[in-house]
């Protein structure tokens, strides 16, 4: 008798792999964020312009082989400001989301899994902070610390975090009586250890969703923070900033606001395909398809 073939099995992140490989839009989203990453990072230092130095005889320039975005009213060459304003931008979208991560993980899991009063105390603190208005608390830890754009991203972060606490407490609400987590406690493992060691790494496809699905929210917060003036100050620009500046007078120089913009639409439309990919290629409910 011949024996029948055995097809190995797939592990989940296999298996989520090969269902985001046939998302063709998450891909695609993947490769233009990857592209306008690098070229925002690579671009500022291959470029012979200073994305800070004035030079009044050229502003206001149009588009030109030149200046290939224009340049602005101080004659700074836009490409260049976009292509920095994109460092700055994806930089405070990512740490802001990692600090958020870091708190929103912990917090939810130790809330969720301790339960009880512990978790009532924590979790109605949350809800404290989801009834003040978002914005404004922004502006005043802003306030309170400066406006340094060190402490921009973290205090972006320190709100954004409410979420995930929630995400992550539910999960683990779930997950804290089955067989495994008892298996762990019989073996007289600490609650922290049952925590970030068994826990956490069995959400790690909900987090990396909504991690995801932060960084445009964060990045669209601080364009906010600086059409209001508290976002990254000059002679440092980032895409909000450069669009605050851009419709002021979009009527007269119009690619001091289209360049920008598109940068940044582009970037927030590819993370958010991204998240949607990510997300059904790591339900499980999708995994026999």
């Amino acid at each position: 008798m011949i024996a029948a073939k055995q097809t190995p099995g797939a592990s989940l992140w296999r298996d989520a792999w090969r269902r985001l490989s046939r998302n063709r839009l998450a891909v695609a989203s993947g490769v233009a964020f990857i592209t306008v990453t690098l070229i925002c990072l690579l671009g500022p230092f291959v470029s012979s312009f200073d994305p800070s130095k004035a030079d009044l005889q050229s502003s206001y320039q149009p588009p030109s082989a030149d200046h290939w975005f224009g340049t602005d009213g101080l004659g700074r060459d836009l490409l260049v400001r976009t292509l920095s304003g994109g460092q700055i931008s994806l930089t405070v979208g990512i740490l802001a989301t990692a600090v958020s991560l870091v708190i929103g993980v912990t917090w939810g899991a130790i809330a969720g899994y301790f339960g009880g009063r512990t978790d009532s105390l924590m979790m109605r603190f949350v809800d404290i902070l989801y009834s003040l208005p978002f914005v404004i608390m922004v502006i005043l830890l802003m306030v309170m610390f400066g406006r340094n754009f060190i402490l921009l991203f973290a205090a972006i972060g320190l709100v954004e975090w409410l979420t995930m606490a929630r995400i992550v407490r539910g999960q683990v609400m779930a997950l804290k009586n089955t067989e495994f987590v008892e298996a762990a406690r019989a073996l007289g493992y600490s609650r922290l250890r049952i925590i970030f060691r068994h826990l956490l790494p069995n959400i790690i496809g909900p987090v990396i969703i909504y991690a995801t699905l932060t960084v445009p929210a964060v990045m669209l917060l601080e364009a906010v923070l600086s059409f209001l003036g508290l976002g990254v100050q000059p002679p440092m620009s980032s895409w909000g900033l450069l669009i605050n500046n851009g419709a002021e007078k979009i009527d007269v120089y119009p690619w001091l606001l289209v360049f920008p913009a598109v940068f940044f639409s582009l970037t927030l439309f590819s993370l958010n395909f991204i998240g949607d990919g990510l997300r059904d290629a790591l339900d499980p409910k999708s995994s026999k398809d």
